[in-house]
């Protein structure tokens, strides 16, 4: 069995390895693991230990039933309840989407942020999207990234890349899981709630990023920054100064700017979600320029 899946490994896009760097999710089909059976267990029982429904092993392990295992049955285990589905050719990510019931960005992450893949992992227990982002007692972020409003450059969702605008190519299209708000270079950015610094680093496309989590499973990331003001660890206030707009990384658009994302922990990780959502703004919202 496990031959099988070594099989369906090679025919995923290397994209993903390039995507490793920058991508919040390693690929579910990376993930899988072996379980050797021993005398007395079921496929209902491996299941039980591994918190999964039974219908997932057997679509992992199709030659298997659910009956007594000979001891040494080598049984595949995911890590999510789900199955693994062949993408027809020319398939996006959207036609995966309106397929399996599950949002297309969900699907994009949990596959590694791959371009072109082959074999997909296709979650079991997500329909439509993930759960409502409004935690218990949460009323969104207390402040903004700057001291007053910008004007949103790239908008969260999918994007088609500048090249792709007057072709028409789906290939071009790309997941914009934050938003860019314009600013000049060196513009202080501000913490938009308290919470703790858990990441530093130049991350691939990010460039120098910033990720703070916060009370309710809420965290937030500001990328391409040309200084960094904070160190991992310090709690943070509203408002306070975490870093300035820098160029580092890989913009997607020429314009200085920051790009803030927001996301929730959610049983497949944490994701992303659309920070306006999140921003307690006026009715004179930043409007988004065209690209």
């Amino acid at each position: 069995m496990r031959f099988i899946f070594f099989l369906l490994m090679l025919l995923i896009s290397p994209a993903a390895s390039q995507a490793q760097n920058i991508c919040p999710s390693t690929a579910v089909l990376s993930r899988l693991q072996d379980h050797i059976s021993r005398e007395g267990e079921t496929l209902d029982s491996i299941a039980q230990n591994y918190n999964l429904s039974t219908q997932t092993l057997l679509n992992f392990n199709p030659t298997l039933k659910n009956q007594n295992l000979l001891p040494g049955t080598v049984v595949v285990v995911p890590p999510l309840n789900g199955r693994p589905q062949k993408v027809p050719q020319g398939a996006t990510w959207q036609d995966l989407s309106k397929a399996s019931g599950v949002r297309a960005d969900v699907l994009f992450e949990l596959n590694g942020c791959q371009a072109k893949p082959t074999v997909v992992f296709i979650p079991g227990l997500v329909k439509d999207s993930p759960p409502a982002i409004k935690k218990s007692n949460y009323t969104g972020l207390s402040g903004y990234p700057f001291p007053e409003l910008k004007q949103v450059g790239l908008a969260y969702g999918w994007q088609k890349k500048a090249s792709s605008l007057s072709s028409g190519n789906q290939s071009n299209l790309f997941f914009h899981s934050g938003i860019d708000l314009l600013a000049p270079l060196n513009t202080p950015v501000l913490a938009t709630e308290k919470g703790t610094v858990v990441f530093i680093g130049f991350e691939g496309s990010y460039g120098n990023l910033i990720i703070i989590n916060h009370q309710g499973e809420i965290q937030t990331r500001y990328a391409h920054l040309g200084k960094v003001k904070v160190q991992i660890g310090n709690v943070v206030k509203v408002g306070q100064i975490i870093g300035v707009v820098g160029r580092t990384g890989e913009p997607d658009i020429v314009q200085p700017h920051l790009h803030f994302e927001v996301r929730s922990k959610q049983p497949l990780g944490w994701i992303s979600q659309d920070p306006l959502l999140h921003l307690n703004l006026p009715l004179s919202r930043p409007t988004k320029t065209s690209q």
